[in-house]
């Protein structure tokens, strides 16, 4: 779509924004409030900044374009932090990634056309994790488009990644400080589990939005054959069929009543049901007790297995299954009060196994299938998601599959005693929405059971918002929490730094990459060759290895060297093919005595292939192929030029092979400067951007014949020998252990949540750098995100900073609430229930979309419907009210000279809207030291309501009037106020605080302003305004005018209809006050007001219209009329028009009786009468009525 065309769709406001934007990045104004020359603070605070504010910001993923819940989110780490600076904080706002885990999976997965473990190991490891790497900024420049858009300062370009290997070492010492601690194990426990990503799935994910879905299962009583006697059964319940299979237990509860119950099976033949007294109900049919006991009398009894898969083979234990056992947890709520034991597949049934000693085997495997030992149902998936696309799966009840199959064969052997279906809500994988259930796997815990009364203890220090949060969800989650599972059986993540020794078993946990660097076994120098023939003609030689060898001076150069290199006791001599590096390497060999035979060439160390640059000059070749020292330059074949990267693969091969052929050898390699420079990048596993940084600004980095030393350092290294402590590169890596052993790492990822929940000092390298930094900035004043992050990110933060830090990792929290759809409905792309946060901003402005939500019950952390007709009224209420007042004030500055100062004016009407603004001030920066934001907001929409509605309106005749004095006085009032206002409003409404403040701070007079609002300080003038007296006397006579207008309405007469009198009862605040009662007076449109104590009524309005009133009356209606027509032509104040009626002539003669008032009031220079006027007819009563014309 052209640019125009967008544009149009905008309205104006929008357009506005973007001019806003741009001139903060032209003039780089967020980068001022951070500079850390005293300069900006020492103009705006006579000082340096108190200290700097901290806020840490939660990272997004960006694996897709911004929401309305994201777009709150930024809102709010706007506003503080613009609210912060204007009270003299320094604010840093670092922007940050969430990089890693199962959203990246899922999307490459999709990308690459394979699922599950088992493709993935196909595929490859390595491919897999550089496939995510390339998908993780997919959405970024969507992303920083948004978050600018809405006004948002931040830091983008020095943004944290939690991929970036500094983030990941950081989070391995948080791994290692909790293992030295006591506080991680290894355990086999049952977790939720999703079988397509094969992976458990925390407790707090699955409590995130949209993760229980209602669905309809099976739910099957089934008959466990008593060992030994016929007919006579167990009767268990179970709404998990698919786990009957890895049946190995039945409990009982042991003080509960059971009883032995005689039916008719389906064949009508008699057998014997065991099953609790109180759940007898569950036969359904006729019965006879025919014996009771208490369910310890059932403990020990032993049945068949009712699938025999298990019962022939050999295993720990065996003689302990297929018994009755005693459990507490036996309810007579649901069920038969017997409980089917499937150890593998539920918390109690592990629990109960564990004590009991009862063995269990998994009969489902880690994708989710029967396994081959269950041979009637082996590779059916026990509970798959729905595939709309799969006519056997499309109906929704996939995931009824296995149990079906499982009641046909229970049925057939006449075990399965009735059947029913559950709706139930069920968890789903919060990432592909898979059925989850609960999985026996090994896995590493952290030992939350052990700090958690550090945890309880040290959420009292924290301020929530709401407040409720404290004592009731977060408090609640801590004392519910179970140990943390931090391992993932995943790919796309932190490795989990655990080695084990494959012989005994032992554990180490690294803490650090200096721990995994191991040393090379020789040591090697490169030497770049002497000046050559190419280097003196500055053309560029690759392919040609027999042309362009040294000149005289690079001869010197090379001897001159190799006399340095005596010392050096050099073993071996490893040169490119090329011919002034062929010469370069025989020469130094002569001059340290080594034969022929230790001078090696290797094609790897040749020169960068130019590519259609061969012969050209360096100058040409640099040029066109943008051969620069940059990051992009890595992956860049502009002009078939080589890459970089194509370099470092190269060169860091060859680095390998020769060091593991050789030992204890010292090595000279011969080559090229960005050889050279690409070995020390490949030897020192440099990041791109760190080989970069190396090399510096210089041309060179190697000078002809310069001696680099090239430390060699093994780490896990990528296909680009770049440090990588992603998979499988640290799994390449082994240890040794004290027995003699070879420790390799286990295979689990670390879970995510520890990744961002170890934001606060990962981000900064800690404790490897910036160590006096965090102490300095740690804990953040201020986090927010929205309300289930109490359960995930606020609660992870939480766990580590108390256990590593001993402290809180935040002192003030703000939680919002979910929004909705405008029906109550989750937003949803697929649904299109929502409207595009692109074009809404279109439509209305940031500012008014950061006004609705920030003003909204989101703030209280509760839901909020999203409804566009709310978003309008906010638009045209807030930003627009303020605009037109703004538009009125630009109007007629004009008119006068100067602008007195905004303590001048003696007037009612200016003293009270000062005072005002003071109280607004008040009420706003109280909210806001308190991060009550949406209470901040209500003061600033009232205010704009009492300016607009009160203040200008009953100014606007004193501005037309004839009094300078007065007209002084309002329109520099209305200056100081829009101005104060603007500072005040900055940090909620930045775009339009910016468009007042600049259309005020323009005028010449105002040079020493700052260029921006967003430089200015907060303001601070309460205490020169406050003015109670003005304040209640002002709102005593904005009461008594809304009922005089209640009494008028009751009448059936217009305002605009003059009358003769009001009396009012009360007199202490206005009696007296001629101001006041002149506000009185004219808004109520009365000639006279009394006073009167005797009233029964506050108020009496005589309501007689006499003639002279009614003529009044119509005047106004025409001159209505007439101010609107010369709105609809486009004039201003500046136009003088000529007015052209059409009307009788009882409408003339009211015309020429005031004749002169109308063109007072409407700015007219002479008025005419004419038939035939286009428009319509304006009635002003007594049949009489105008049509109006205006000309300029």
């Amino acid at each position: 779509m052209a640019k125009d065309q967008q544009n149009q769709q905008k309205n104006k406001v929008a357009l506005r924004e973007e001019e806003t934007q741009r001139f903060w990045a032209e003039n780089k104004i967020f980068e001022k409030t951070l500079e850390d020359k005293a300069g900006f603070w020492q103009k705006l605070f006579g000082a340096n900044p108190k200290r700097e504010f901290t806020f840490y910001d939660g990272p997004p993923f960006a694996t897709g374009t911004p929401h309305y819940g994201h777009i709150l989110a930024s809102a709010i780490k706007d506003v503080v932090p613009r609210y912060k600076t204007m009270r003299g904080f320094r604010v840093p706002r670092r922007w940050g990634w969430d990089c890693h885990g199962l959203p990246i999976e899922n999307i490459v997965e999709k990308d690459l056309g394979i699922s599950g473990k088992r493709e993935i190991m196909e595929y490859g490891v390595s491919r897999f994790n550089e496939y995510a790497r390339s998908k993780v900024r997919a959405y970024v420049k969507e992303w920083r488009r948004t978050v600018d858009r809405m006004g948002r300062f931040v830091d983008f370009d020095g943004a944290y990644n939690t991929m970036d290997n500094t983030y990941i070492e950081s989070v391995w010492w948080g791994v290692k400080q909790l293992f030295d601690k006591g506080l991680i194990y290894e355990g086999t426990k049952v977790l939720p589990y999703c079988p397509r990503c094969e992976t458990p799935i925390a407790n707090s994910e699955i409590a995130m939005d949209g993760s229980y879905k209602d669905i309809t299962d099976i739910s099957v009583y089934v008959k466990f054959p008593i060992r030994k006697e016929k007919n006579k059964f167990l009767l268990a319940w179970t709404t998990t069929p698919w786990t009957l299979p890895g049946n190995f237990a039945l409990a009982v509860n042991p003080s509960a009543d059971y009883v032995v119950a005689e039916v008719a099976n389906a064949l009508g033949k008699k057998e014997s049901l065991i099953l609790a007294k109180d759940r007898l109900a569950s036969t359904k049919g006729e019965y006879k007790i025919v014996a009771e006991l208490k369910g310890k009398e059932l403990v020990g009894a032993e049945y068949e297995p009712i699938f025999d898969y298990f019962s022939k083979k050999d295993f720990p234990n065996k003689e302990r299954a297929w018994k009755v056992y005693a459990a507490e947890f036996v309810t007579m709520t649901d069920g038969t009060g017997i409980v089917h034991i499937a150890p593998g597949y539920g918390e109690d049934d592990m629990a109960l196994a564990r004590r009991e000693a009862i063995p269990f085997i998994h009969h489902v495997t880690g994708e989710g299938k029967f396994s081959a030992d269950v041979s009637d149902f082996s590779g059916v998936a026990v509970k798959p998601k729905d595939d709309p696309k799969n006519p056997l799966t499309g109906s929704g009840q996939a995931h009824q599959f296995a149990d079906i199959e499982i009641l046909k064969n229970l049925a057939a052997r006449g075990l399965l005693f009735a059947k029913e279906k559950i709706v139930h809500s069920y968890p789903h994988c919060y990432r592909c929405e898979t059925p989850l259930y609960y999985y026996a796997l090994p896995a590493w815990f952290v030992k939350i059971s052990d700090v958690k009364d550090k945890l309880l203890r040290l959420n009292e220090k924290i301020n929530w918002i709401p407040s409720h949060l404290k004592e009731g969800r977060f408090k609640k989650g801590i004392e519910g929490a179970p140990d943390w599972n931090i391992s993932r059986n995943r790919f796309w993540a932190s490795p989990l730094p655990i080695w084990k020794c494959e012989r005994c078993k032992k554990v180490h946990v690294v803490g650090s990459v200096k721990e995994l660097e191991q040393p090379g076994r020789n040591h090697f120098l490169a030497v770049r060759h002497g000046e050559a023939e190419n280097n003196t003609l500055r053309i560029t030689n690759s392919r040609n290895y027999s042309i362009h060898g040294l000149t005289n001076k690079g001869v010197s150069q090379i001897n001159k060297t190799a006399q340095s290199l005596k010392t050096e006791k050099i073993d071996l001599i490893f040169h490119s093919p090329l011919l002034r590096t062929v010469q370069s390497a025989y020469q130094i060999a002569e001059v340290l005595g080594l034969p022929k035979t230790s001078v090696i060439m290797d094609d790897r160390l040749k020169e960068v292939d130019p590519g259609d640059f061969e012969g050209a000059s360096v100058e040409t070749y640099r040029k066109a192929a943008g051969m620069d020292w940059t990051t992009e330059r890595f992956d860049s074949t502009k002009g078939n030029v080589e890459p970089y990267n194509a370099i470092r693969k190269r060169v860091g091969q060859f680095l390998t092979e020769v060091d593991g052929k050789y030992a204890g050898k010292k090595i000279l390699i011969v080559s090229h400067d960005v050889l050279i420079w690409m070995l020390t990048a490949a030897a020192g596993g440099l990041s791109s951007a760190e080989a970069v940084k190396l090399r510096g600004e210089g041309d060179n980095f190697a000078e002809n014949a310069e001696v680099k030393q090239i430390p060699v350092r093994y780490l896990p290294r990528n296909q680009f020998y770049e440090l990588d402590l992603h998979m499988p590169y640290t799994d390449y890596v082994t240890l040794s252990c004290t027995c003699g052993g070879v420790m390799k790492r286990i295979p689990e990822v670390i879970d995510c949540w520890f990744e961002s929940g170890s934001m606060p000092y990962a981000a900064e390298h800690y404790p490897f750098e910036n160590r006096e930094w965090f102490k300095a900035h740690y804990p953040a004043q201020f986090v927010s995100e929205y309300i289930p992050q109490t359960r995930t990110w606020f609660y992870y933060m939480h766990v580590l900073s108390s256990i590593l830090f001993g402290n809180v990792p935040f002192e003030n929290v703000v939680t919002t609430g979910t929004i909705l759809a405008e029906d109550g409905q989750k937003m949803s792309k697929s649904k299109q229930n929502f409207p595009d946060p692109q074009i809404i901003i279109d439509k209305y402005g940031a500012d008014a979309l950061r006004f609705y939500l920030l003003s909204s019950p989101l703030m209280k952390g509760e839901d909020l419907n999203f409804i566009e007709r709310d978003l309008d009224s906010i638009n045209k209420k807030v930003i627009m009210r303020l605009d037109n007042v703004l538009s009125f004030f630009l109007l007629y500055r004009d008119a006068i000279s100067h602008f007195p100062k905004g303590g001048e004016s003696p007037k009612v009407l200016d003293i009270w809207i000062k005072a005002r603004l003071g109280q607004t001030e008040r009420e706003v920066t109280a909210a806001m030291e308190k991060y009550e934001i949406d209470r901040a907001l209500r003061p600033v929409g009232d205010f704009i309501e009492d300016l607009s509605v009160w203040y200008v309106r009953r100014s606007r005749e004193r501005i037309k009037g004839d009094d300078d004095t007065d007209r002084h006085y309002t329109l520099g009032t209305l200056r100081f106020v829009l101005l104060q206002f603007s500072k005040l409003i900055a940090p909620f409404m930045p775009f339009l605080a910016e468009h007042v403040y600049r259309s005020i701070i323009l005028d010449p007079a105002d040079k020493a302003n700052p260029a921006s609002v967003h430089l200015e300080k907060w303001p601070d003038f309460m205490s020169d305004y406050e003015h109670k007296n003005e304040l209640e006397a002002m709102a005593e006579v904005r009461a008594l005018v809304s009922k005089a207008l209640e009494l008028r309405a009751k009448a059936g007469i217009k305002v605009r209809q003059p009358l003769g009198k009001l009396w009012i009862k009360k007199q202490e605040l206005v009696k007296g006050n001629n101001e006041l009662l002149g506000l009185i007076r004219d808004e109520v449109n009365v000639k006279e007001i009394s006073f009167d104590s005797t009233l029964s009524d506050e108020l009496a309005l005589d309501t007689t219209v006499t003639e002279a009133l009614k003529e009044e009356g119509q005047i106004r209606e025409l001159i209505r009329a007439i101010q609107e027509e010369r709105k609809m032509k486009g004039l201003t104040i500046k136009d003088i028009g000529d007015l052209t009626l059409e009307t009788t002539e009882a409408g003339k003669r009211i015309v020429e009786r005031n004749k002169t008032l109308i063109q007072k009031a409407t700015l007219t220079r002479s008025i005419t009468y004419a038939g035939n006027l286009p428009g319509e007819e304006v009635e002003v009563g007594d049949s009489i009525s105008f049509k109006v014309g205006v000309l300029k």
